[in-house]
């Protein structure tokens, strides 16, 4: 179903992370959206139990750098997971295609070769006003889903990692 047609930023059952630590990218470039979408997903990691302390967040100019961020935290920080927000709005060219793609297989790529989540929080839109519907407006707030994903992809990871109980043999 499309986002046009519900609001996906309306969960429920979302495990507890107070345990966790996921840590979030966010691109400046539009920060009127970008810092929006940091805000649900801060709002959303605390009210699911995280402290300040397992979250750490940091600021790189556009959303083509956001792979690189997620590779810095993932080897410099104890992170579950990765948390990437940015926003490309489609202008006259054709660069929002590129930056997208870019972006797109670069965070796929290090989630899978790091076997650590690395969440895709970007909105690729064409006009300023569905960015302001996917960052708080009718859409809801892609950065609260990107936090959901987050915290059940750590969730999901560690109930199989967890060690399975004995009967003592």
């Amino acid at each position: 179903m499309s986002s046009s047609k519900k609001n996906l930023s309306e969960h429920q059952d979302i495990p507890d992370a107070s345990e966790f630590k996921i840590h979030i990218a966010v691109s400046d470039w539009n920060e009127e959206i970008t810092h929006t979408l940091l805000k649900g997903a801060i709002d959303t990691l605390v009210s699911a139990g995280m402290t300040e302390e397992g979250i750490t967040v940091v600021h790189v100019p556009g959303s083509f750098e956001l792979p690189i961020a997620a590779k810095t935290l993932l080897s410099s920080k104890a992170s579950d997971a990765v948390i990437c927000l940015g926003c490309v709005i489609k202008g006259d060219t054709r660069h929002d295609e590129y930056i997208n793609q870019a972006v797109a297989t670069g965070l796929t790529q290090l989630s899978v070769l790091s076997g650590k989540p690395v969440i895709f929080g970007v909105l690729t839109v064409e006009n300023e006003q569905q960015a302001v519907d996917r960052a708080g407006g009718k859409h809801g707030n892609k950065g609260i889903e990107a936090a959901v994903t987050a915290i059940k992809m750590v969730d999901m990871q560690k109930g199989i990692n967890k060690p399975k109980s004995s009967i003592g043999f």
